[in-house]
């Protein structure tokens, strides 16, 4: 006997709506698709105005290959271009997209997703093989995929790509072209959501091994999305335009959609106060900080909760921040509240611990905010430990944005008010700065991470493997590695609860990152949007998207 999932699973998230503003109204920043089975918007008269969406990605993507996509850059471009067996509705709830169907064993280990008619964009039909041949390909060490983890609920995927098993083990088969038979490692309540998320993606095997470049070019891109890409100046823009192979293409009426490149987030609200852009700020780009005061109190300042923490990542492989006692006395000295009060002030909450407002289970965190006095204490004993009577200058590094620029300055001066320590900072470029935290040529690196499901899990499983994945910081630990272990079989949530606790303990005590701000999405957008999706993980999906007059 299977249940029938036809319509959703997944766990409830933080609401889609969003205060406009100080003032008392709301303004929805999401809009739900229609249910299955209601009817198709009519196709759009010869004579209708195009419909153009103008926004700032800030930044040039790393790739625009769902396999190997790792931030909210390369994300957006993918999440337009691609679509999943399932994909988030507004309230972030996994709903059938490619897959028409979804059963599930009774043991919950075997999912059976029978597939729809679906074209790529240059008409080939989407498969089951198309998944199957994604996932064995981001589980292949030659590909280097960081999210490859995110597949291992999957049966023999960890296996696989540890070079243990073989690609064709992997828990995946294709019984025919539309049906795709998954059989997981564990029960997973919520893997529908994991179908949503870009590494779960289909690639098109026959572009793929053709040109092993293919995601690098507009010319060459194949996709299975909404909208298609048709042009990329690279560090400039990237132009993406509806996509008429699109399986449910009548429900998507942008025309085209235009991302910028703009460093300066100064200038991109220039222009979207000019009218050149639709939308300024998150999850898209930045906005100036010194400019969110006046925007809130006009109320054209929107402001959305995420599951999303803002953290400096430290290098604990090499020099002082490889004692846990200097870690620890910069992430206790950092002045938090001053912080998000004055620099990003828009209701960021100071988090002493790794995860989340909407997942956090040590409530209390695991030390006081601006705890000057115990900071100074383990810095010497630290440097003791390190028999050093001063520590040399520490080099921070961020990715271009007003708001990081602001804040690494505040905490170069509080650790030289407090700790007499020296901060040098360094700013790079998005891709460069990412790549360079992964290779561990970084001391001090700024990094936000937004959940890709609502679940510890999604956190804490980053800092599972020291050379691997997104952790970036060279620290592991089997005990830890242990509880995550134990916590991916249990059942029942309190012990569940209490296992993850356990390994926050683990993780906190030994600091290899500082936690700052469980953060929002700020942004500004023309009164012609409406219908962007925004949803309680900070994804934005572009897919009901439509410029009004």
């Amino acid at each position: 006997m299977k249940q029938n999932l036809k319509l959703f699973l997944g766990a409830m998230l933080v609401a889609g709506s969003v205060l406009a503003g100080c003032s008392t109204s709301t303004q929805p920043s999401t809009t739900t698709p229609p249910a299955e089975g209601t009817a198709a918007p009519s196709e759009k008269p010869a004579n209708a105005k195009s419909q153009v969406f103008r926004a700032n990605i800030m930044s040039e993507p790393a790739t625009a290959d769902p396999g190997l996509a790792k931030d909210a850059t390369a994300g957006a471009i993918v999440r337009a271009t691609f679509d999943g067996l399932t994909r988030f509705d507004a309230n972030a709830k996994p709903v059938n997209s490619v897959a028409s169907d979804v059963k599930l064993s009774d043991d919950k280990l075997v999912y059976t997703f029978t597939l729809r008619d679906s074209k790529w964009s240059n008409g080939d039909p989407v498969t089951a093989h198309d998944f199957v041949y994604a996932w064995k390909r981001a589980l292949s060490k030659t590909l280097g995929a960081e999210y490859a983890y995110q597949l291992y609920y999957i049966k023999n995927a960890k296996l696989i790509h540890e070079g243990k098993a073989k690609p064709d083990e992997l828990g995946a088969k294709a019984i025919d072209d539309k049906t795709l038979e998954v059989t997981l490692e564990n029960p997973t309540p919520y893997f529908l959501e994991l179908t949503s998320f870009y590494t779960y993606y289909p690639v098109n095997q026959k572009v793929v091994e053709a040109n092993p470049k293919w995601a690098n070019e507009a010319a060459t891109h194949v996709s299975n999305g909404p909208f298609k890409m048709t042009a990329w100046e690279h560090k400039s823009k990237i132009v993406l335009e509806k996509n008429e192979h699109y399986w449910e293409k009548d429900v998507v009426k942008l025309d085209r959609i235009e991302f910028t490149m703009i460093e300066d987030d100064n200038t991109a609200l220039s222009m979207f106060e000019n009218g050149e852009l639709d939308w300024a700020g998150q999850p898209l780009g930045g906005l100036p900080t010194d400019a969110i005061p006046t925007l809130k109190e006009t109320g054209k300042l929107v402001v959305h909760p995420k599951a999303t923490m803002y953290w400096y990542k430290l290098n604990t492989t090499k020099g002082p921040l490889s004692n846990v006692k200097i870690r620890k006395a910069l992430a206790y000295s950092v002045d938090r509240q001053t912080i998000v009060d004055n620099i990003t002030q828009v209701g960021q909450v100071p988090t002493m611990g790794m995860l989340p407002q909407s997942m956090i289970i040590n409530k209390d965190g695991y030390f006081k905010d601006n705890d000057v006095e115990t900071a100074k204490k383990l810095l010497e004993e630290g440097m003791k430990e390190l028999n050093v009577t001063k520590l040399p200058p520490i080099t921070l590094s961020y990715n271009p944005s007003d708001r990081h620029k602001k804040i690494a300055e505040a905490i170069q001066d509080q650790w030289k008010q407090k700790l007499g320590i020296e901060v040098k900072l360094m700013v790079k470029e998005a891709t460069v700065h990412l790549q360079d935290m992964h290779e561990l040529n970084y001391e001090i690196g700024r990094i936000g991470w937004n959940a890709d499901f609502n679940d510890p899990m999604n956190y804490l499983e980053m800092f599972r493997d020291g050379k691997t994945g997104n952790n970036d910081t060279g620290w592991e630990d089997p005990r830890y590695q242990e509880l995550l272990k134990q916590a991916s079989v249990e059942t029942d949530p309190e012990k569940r609860k209490q296992l993850f606790g356990e390994a926050e303990q683990i993780f906190m005590d030994a600091m290899p990152l500082i936690p700052m701000f469980t953060d929002v999405d700020v942004w500004v957008q023309s009164d012609k949007v409406k219908g962007v999706q925004v949803d309680g993980l900070g994804f934005i999906d572009l897919k009901w998207a439509e410029m009004t007059e």
